[in-house]
């Protein structure tokens, strides 16, 4: 062997020796922590059942719809472990996974109608034709919300089991619970909706003739003014009625304010005082949409119009950390404060704060009662309601609880 050989094979060991001395300390570091250890076989196997169910929900807390199906009954097939799986509503095979399309499909609405009707799971054999197709076992269960069956989960499997007509009755369950929570998310947005309507049917009537009212007394005399004002007439309006969308950001909804003190404004002249004292930083931040103007709204009716002399409006913004806090304060005639409770306990009459009652709700509904609104008021003291909003948006909590006044 010549010197640059032995160079060459002592370079080689030496690699060789590292390697094998980084793979000793791996092995051993991995011995000494177990939390380097991948799991058990059961370990794994939970894992992966949670994993899949996991990438299933999404789909399904849309509803039950040929497209959620389709995304849905592959992860539904995984966690089974069946042959094939078949998703119905009440009408028709929504989606099918695996084999046997071709020829089972067409027999599947027969096999699920007294499911359907009953509400009550069953297995039944597939009696298929074909020697080769490996779907011999049919199980169905039922997919249930608050309306009754929606629709069916169908199993297929290559034998009888009782151990795949338990999971598939469990895993319908589970479906069933995502079904639910659809619904319950879709009666939420219809809530929140109806609220919205309802803010609107407030605004409308008096606001509306009003308005027009005070514009029209400047057409010969200004104008100008009066285009103006038809102008943001018609965007107060445009934003107020919009159909989508039950959020907005703050920049949108004091533009929307602005607008709505321009008009009061041309009604009251001066006898109507406004302080508007924004930090930029907060103008981004995400709120229910119609959530701050009507408060303004109250502010001016009970500064004003309960009384004679002028009225001092201060709407404030600021950055509280992790929240932005509005501010809306006015001098006026104020408020009882009993009255003030029942108006926020929804015991007042139909007519009375309407405007305040949905706030609350709508801002309870979507951050939690801790983000209620929190009146300050007492009769010739004037009102103060400050509004708490995160800045990034919660989840939605239970509005039940105690009121924020005090």
């Amino acid at each position: 062997m010549n010197g640059a050989q032995a160079v060459v094979a002592v370079l080689i060991a030496a690699l060789l020796l590292g390697v094998g001395f980084a793979l000793g300390r791996f092995a051993g570091r991995r011995a000494a922590r177990p939390d380097l250890d991948l799991g058990t076989p059961v370990e794994l196997a939970t894992f992966h059942t949670l994993h899949t169910a996991s990438l299933a929900a999404p789909p399904l807390r849309a509803g039950l719809t040929e497209d959620t199906a389709r995304k849905a009954a592959r992860r539904l097939r995984s966690l089974l472990g069946t042959e094939a799986l078949c998703l119905t509503d009440r009408d028709g095979v929504l989606a099918w996974d695996g084999p046997g399309d071709d020829h089972h499909r067409e027999q599947v609405m027969a096999k699920v109608a007294e499911v359907l009707e009953s509400g009550r799971g069953r297995s039944v054999h597939s009696e298929c034709a074909d020697v080769e197709c490996p779907l011999r076992w049919v199980v169905i269960a039922p997919l249930t919300g608050e309306e009754g069956v929606l629709g069916t989960l169908v199993a297929y499997g290559s034998r009888e089991s009782a151990v795949l007509v338990r999971a598939a009755t469990e895993v319908a369950r589970w479906v069933s619970v995502q079904l639910e929570l659809a619904e319950l998310d879709r009666s939420r947005t219809r809530l929140i909706e109806a609220e919205i309507r309802a803010l609107r049917a407030q605004i409308s009537p008096h606001f509306i003739f009003n308005s027009l009212a005070a514009i029209a007394s400047f057409v010969r005399t200004d104008p100008e003014r009066a285009r103006e004002l038809l102008l943001e007439f018609a965007d107060f309006t445009r934003y107020s009625f919009r159909r989508h969308g039950e959020f907005t950001q703050l920049a949108d909804e004091l533009r929307c304010i602005e607008q709505y003190l321009a008009l009061a404004g041309a009604r009251f002249g001066d006898r109507l005082k406004v302080t508007l004292q924004v930090a930029p930083e907060v103008l981004p931040v995400t709120l229910p949409f119609l959530c701050l103007q009507p408060l303004v709204e109250n502010a001016v009716k009970h500064g004003l119009e309960d009384s004679r002399s002028e009225c001092r409006v201060t709407i404030a913004a600021q950055d509280a950390g992790a929240e932005a806090m509005v501010t809306i304060e006015d001098d006026g005639v104020g408020m009882d404060p009993d009255a003030l409770r029942a108006i926020l306990a929804g015991e007042a009459g139909a007519s009375s704060g309407i405007g305040l009652l949905n706030v609350d709700e709508r801002l309870r509904q979507v951050y939690g009662d801790d983000h209620g609104l929190v009146i300050e008021t007492a009769v010739g003291a004037g009102m103060k309601i400050t509004v708490r909003v995160p800045k990034y948006r919660a989840g939605v909590h239970s509005s039940a609880g105690g009121r924020g006044m005090r």
